[in-house]
C-alpha cells in the first residue's frame, strides 16, 4: 500500500489557492458526460451531492433512512466554528488553524486543517444564504458563543438545534437538485458491497431494505459520506443506524483504514440508567459556557445537591484548569470526570456522574436569558429524566460519541483506491486524537461544499475513464458475495431461536469488551486480553446468533446482524492499533505513558504518524503503514489548559 499524501507545495497559506490553480478542471459542457455516486445524506453528503450536481454531474445518492432529514447530523446541536472573527476578539484563520492541531493533540496533518480553518468563514456565509436561522445580536449580526478548547467565541449556533437546522439547508439545496433531474434519490437502501474495476472504484452493491432486493449500480467515481464507527460499543450517542458497513467494505477492498482506535468520548451526556437502554443521550458541550461542573469534595457523600453546601463542592475543572475552567477540550473533560467517579465523587445512583450546574448562571442573567439559549436541550433533558435542570444540577458522564479515525484519504480526500473518496467523519482527515467541539459540522460542509468538487474534477480530468455498465462480470460477482453472507447470517436460524442469542446481546458483549479495554484509559494487558477474547465473541456471533425472517424481505433483525458481524471483523484493527500506539495523546490515556499530574504524555519521537491499517484477508492479521506528520508551521508542545 502506497501512502502519498499528495500535500501541495508553497507556504501553508497559499497550498489551497494553488492546489486548485494546479488541478484538472472538467468543462461544463463535459461534466452532464459523468455519473458520481454519494453514499449519505448528512451534512457531508447533502452537501456534497447538491455542489456536485448544481455543477452539473449526474448524481446518485443513497442513504439508509426513509427521509435524508433523518441523517444522524441532525443529531448535532450546539454549533459551527468558524473564523469570521465577529466578536473581534482576537480570532483568525491561523489561530483556528492552531487550536484545531492543538486540541487534536499534535496528530494531525497541517496541510488539511489549514485549509478546513480557510473555508470555515465561506461556509457561514452560505448557509446564512439558505436561511439558516442562525443566533443574532440585537443589531442583527449573527451571535457566536465559546466551545471547549478555544479562548475566542467562533461557534454560531441556531440554540441547541444547530445541525437540524444546517441539515435543512443542505436538504434544500439537495431537494432543488432532485427537482432538476441532476439527482436520483434512492432511499432505504443499504450500501453492502464496493466494486472496483481495474483498480478504481466504480460502484457498489446495495440492498433495497424494503424488500430486500439486491441492486448493482455504476459510476466513474464513488463518494463515501457514511458517518463514523462509534456504534462499535453499543452504547453511544450515535442514531441506532449508524455503522462502519460502508468503509469496512472499502477496506476490505484495499482502502487503507486510519486510526481506529482514536475515538472521542464526549463529557456532557446523560448517564447510563440501565441494562436495556439502546442508546445514549448528548447534552450539548454549549451548556458548559454556562454550566458548573462539580462533584462532592467528600468521597460517597450521596445527599441530594441542594444540601450540599458552596464549601463542599468541588469544582474541579475550575480549580485544575483556571485559564479554560469548564471549557477545556472534551477529552481533558471526560478523563477527569472519569478520574473524579473512579475516585469515589461520583453522584447519582450509580456513582458514575457528576453535576453539570445552573444555578450562579440562573442568578446572574435569568431563567428568562438560559432558556433562550438552551431551552430545548432543558426540555430534553428533563423528558429523560424527569428532572428540572432549572431547579437541580443536571447529571453528566462521559459516552462515546464521535470517531476520529476512518478511511485513510489524501488532500483531496481520496482513499487509496482510485475513484473512491470519503468525507466529513467517515475520513480520518481533520481531527488528530481529539475533535474541538463544534468542528464535526465544519468539517462535514467544508468537504462537502468547498472541497469535493475541485477533487472530483481533478481525479476525472487526470483518468481516462473507460464506460462501465452495472451488469459487468464484477458487479454480478459482487452481487453474489453478497447474497451468500446474508445467507450464512440466516443459516443458524432455520432451526428456530431454541439455545441461540440476539445480535444484541453479542453486541453489548463487544461493546463492554471495547469499552473496559480500549475505552478512555488503555494498558497493554487490558488490550492483549481483548484481542485474545475477541474470536470467541465472533464464534458465538457466527454459531448461536438467531435472525428471524428471511433476507427477500423488511428485515430489522437482519440489517442489525450484518452490521454488528461488520464490527466484530473491525474491532480486531481498533484494539491492534491502541495496542501499537504506547503513548496517550487526546483522549487516549495510555496508562503506561501519564505526566505526573496524570495527563496525557505524547511520544513525539515515535508516534508522530498516521497509523494506516490494510485489511489482508479472512483470518489473517492486517498490516500497518505509516504516514509521518510533518509539522513546519506549529511546534508540537505538551498541551496545557491551565
Amino acid at each position: 500500500m502506497k501512502l502519498d499524501a499528495r500535500i501541495p507545495a508553497g507556504d501553508l497559506a497559499q497550498k489551497w489557492d494553488n492546489h486548485r490553480f494546479a488541478s484538472k478542471l472538467v468543462n461544463p459542457a463535459n461534466r452532464r458526460k459523468f455519473t458520481i455516486i454519494v453514499v449519505g445524506t448528512g451534512l457531508a453528503g447533502a452537501s456534497a451531492s447538491a455542489t456536485l450536481a448544481e455543477q452539473g454531474y449526474n448524481v446518485k445518492t443513497f442513504c439508509i433512512q426513509d427521509s435524508p432529514r433523518r441523517a444522524h447530523s441532525i443529531a448535532a446541536q450546539g454549533g459551527i466554528n468558524a473564523a469570521k472573527n465577529y466578536q473581534n476578539d482576537g480570532d483568525s484563520v491561523l489561530r483556528l488553524f492552531y487550536d484545531t492541531i492543538k486540541g487534536g493533540d499534535f496528530r494531525a496533518r497541517e496541510a488539511n486543517v489549514y485549509r478546513l480553518a480557510q473555508v470555515s468563514g465561506n461556509i457561514i456565509d452560505q448557509c446564512v444564504a439558505q436561511g439558516v436561522p442562525f443566533a443574532r445580536e440585537y443589531g442583527g449580526t449573527l451571535a457566536n458563543r465559546s466551545f471547549g478548547g478555544a479562548q475566542v467565541s467562533r461557534t454560531f449556533y441556531a440554540r441547541g438545534q444547530t445541525g437540524q437546522q444546517l441539515l435543512l439547508g443542505a436538504y434544500g439545496a439537495l431537494s432543488r437538485q432532485i427537482h432538476s433531474g441532476k439527482v436520483t434519490m434512492f432511499n432505504r437502501r443499504e450500501m453492502m458491497d464496493l466494486v472496483v474495476i481495474d483498480g478504481r472504484a466504480r460502484g457498489m452493491t446495495v440492498r433495497n431494505l424494503m424488500n430486500g432486493e439486491l441492486e448493482s449500480h455504476a459510476a466513474d467515481a464513488v463518494v463515501l459520506a457514511t458517518g463514523g464507527y462509534g456504534n462499535v460499543y453499543f452504547l453511544s450517542t450515535n442514531a441506532m443506524a449508524s455503522n462502519v458497513t460502508a468503509a469496512w467494505r472499502a477496506c476490505k477492498h484495499g482502502a487503507g483504514f486510519a486510526n481506529p482506535c482514536f475515538v472521542q468520548i464526549h463529557p456532557t451526556c446523560i448517564p447510563v440508567h440501565g441494562d436495556y437502554q439502546s442508546k445514549l443521550t448528548l447534552m450539548s458541550e454549549s451548556l458548559r459556557n454556562d454550566g458548573r461542573v462539580w462533584v462532592p469534595v467528600q468521597q460517597g457523600d450521596r445527599r441530594p445537591p441542594a444540601a450540599i453546601a458552596e464549601a463542599e463542592r468541588d469544582y474541579y475543572l475550575e480549580k485544575k484548569y483556571p485559564s479554560f475552567g469548564n471549557l477545556v477540550p472534551r477529552d481533558v473533560a471526560s478523563r477527569n470526570a472519569k478520574e473524579q467517579c473512579d475516585a469515589g465523587k461520583g453522584v447519582g445512583s450509580t456513582g458514575l456522574a457528576v453535576y453539570l450546574d445552573f444555578a450562579e448562571a440562573i442568578r446572574r442573567d435569568g431563567e428568562a436569558t438560559i432558556l433562550k439559549k438552551y431551552g430545548n436541550l432543558f426540555q430534553m433533558y428533563e423528558k429523560i429524566t424527569a428532572a428540572n435542570p432549572l431547579n437541580e444540577p443536571m447529571m453528566i458522564y462521559p459516552a462515546v460519541h464521535y470517531t476520529m479515525g476512518g478511511l485513510w484519504v489524501d488532500y483531496d480526500l481520496m482513499t487509496t483506491i482510485p475513484g473512491l473518496f470519503a468525507l466529513g467523519e467517515c475520513n480520518f482527515s481533520d481531527h488528530g486524537a481529539n475533535r474541538l467541539g463544534a468542528s464535526a459540522l465544519m468539517q462535514g460542509l467544508a468537504d462537502g461544499y468547498f472541497i469535493i468538487a475541485t477533487s472530483i474534477a481533478g481525479y476525472i480530468g487526470a483518468s481516462s475513464l473507460q464506460p462501465v455498465a452495472a451488469t459487468a462480470p464484477a458487479f454480478d460477482e459482487s452481487r453474489k458475495n453478497v447474497a451468500d453472507r446474508l445467507h450464512r447470517l440466516l443459516r443458524n436460524s432455520m432451526r428456530g431461536p431454541a439455545g441461540k442469542v440476539t445480535v444484541d446481546e453479542v453486541h453489548k458483549h463487544l461493546g463492554r469488551l471495547l469499552w473496559d479495554n480500549c475505552g478512555m484509559a488503555r494498558n497493554k494487558a487490558g488490550l492483549e486480553a481483548a484481542l485474545e477474547q475477541l474470536p470467541a465473541i465472533r464464534d458465538q456471533f457466527w454459531n448461536d446468533v438467531y435472525i428471524p425472517g428471511n433476507a427477500t424481505d423488511i428485515n430489522q433483525s437482519l440489517e442489525r446482524a450484518g452490521r454488528v458481524a461488520d464490527f466484530l471483523e473491525f474491532a480486531e484493527i481498533m484494539i491492534r492499533d491502541a495496542l501499537a500506539r504506547e503513548e496517550s495523546c487526546g483522549c487516549h490515556l495510555r496508562e503506561e505513558s501519564q505526566t505526573a499530574e496524570n495527563e496525557a504524555k505524547r511520544d513525539d519521537a515515535s508516534y508522530s504518524h498516521v497509523s494506516v491499517w490494510e485489511y489482508q484477508g479472512e483470518g489473517e492479521p492486517p498490516v500497518m503503514h505509516k504516514e509521518p506528520l510533518v509539522f513546519d508551521n506549529v511546534t508540537p508542545s505538551q498541551r496545557s489548559y491551565k
